[in-house]
């Protein structure tokens, strides 16, 4: 079994700065870390390899730093770790970072099964998984709480949803995002961060890729932040007492003071 795990190095605060020029977020100087719903994937990615076999190779799309982040998957098991950093791929949207990481996975050997976080925690769009998915035309399913089988040729997972769950199976190769009830991520050993020290990471840019210049970066994307900002935080309220009769009076007088309703 060839798995993929695409993971994203993130911010590790919540103290986000955004280059007003270009709407994207500043790196520089700020504390970075695995995406946390990424590392559910690493482990998911680790557990069917010990119970089928195969190999665990990690992806992921940043700057030249963002390669301490394979070296984290690497010290939990993963086997390999490539990096996609190409100053061309600056300024990517959710659209041309699925772009990039699809061309990414095409330079690999055949692969069985693509694993992701449900979404990050810096973009919070989980778009990037469906993204890859549809750029490869591969099946998909999201949300996914636990892997019940796997074959060389299936899986069957449980997706979770809002009332409950549903079991789906679909053919492979196929990509599934997961969820942190999937399981709990392990610690890296002693052994795995010495074997991430040494590990080779694989660079992956414009000329080892079959990228389309138009189709990466800013100007492969269709969609640009404008303007990004901590909401103000409001104070106040009002706090209005009295029986039932009252209070439902006054509320009522003050939506329709709102003009919400008539």
């Amino acid at each position: 079994m060839n798995i993929v795990v695409l993971i994203k190095q993130v911010p590790g605060t919540t103290q986000v700065k955004i280059n007003p020029d270009t709407g994207t977020l500043i790196r520089d100087g700020v504390e970075a870390v695995v995406n946390p719903f990424d590392e559910y994937a690493i482990e998911e990615a680790l557990r069917i390899r010990e119970k089928v076999g195969g190999t665990v190779k990690v992806v992921t799309m940043g700057p030249p730093q963002a390669d301490s982040a394979l070296r984290t998957a690497i010290s939990m098991g993963a086997d390999e770790g490539y990096l996609i950093s190409d100053r061309a791929f600056a300024g990517s949207d959710t659209w041309a970072t699925s772009y990039t990481l699809s061309k990414g996975i095409e330079t690999l050997e055949e692969v069985d099964l693509i694993i992701c976080g449900k979404q990050a925690i810096d973009g919070d769009t989980a778009q990037v998984g469906p993204g890859v998915a549809e750029m490869l035309n591969i099946p998909f399913v999201a949300w996914v709480r636990k892997v019940e089988e796997i074959t060389d040729t299936s899986i069957r997972v449980e997706r979770l949803m809002e009332e409950g769950y549903d079991v789906v199976e679909m053919p492979l190769p196929g990509l599934i995002t997961v969820v942190k009830e999937i399981n709990t991520p392990r610690m890296a050993s002693l052994k795995g961060k010495m074997k991430a020290k040494k590990a080779v990471i694989t660079t992956l840019n414009t000329t080892n890729m079959n990228t389309d210049p138009k189709r990466i970066g800013l100007e492969g994307s269709p969609t640009q932040v404008l303007r990004s900002f901590v909401p103000e935080k409001k104070s106040g309220g009002e706090i209005i007492q009295g029986d039932v009769s009252d209070l439902v009076s006054k509320v009522k007088s003050t939506i329709q003071s709102l003009g919400v309703i008539k």
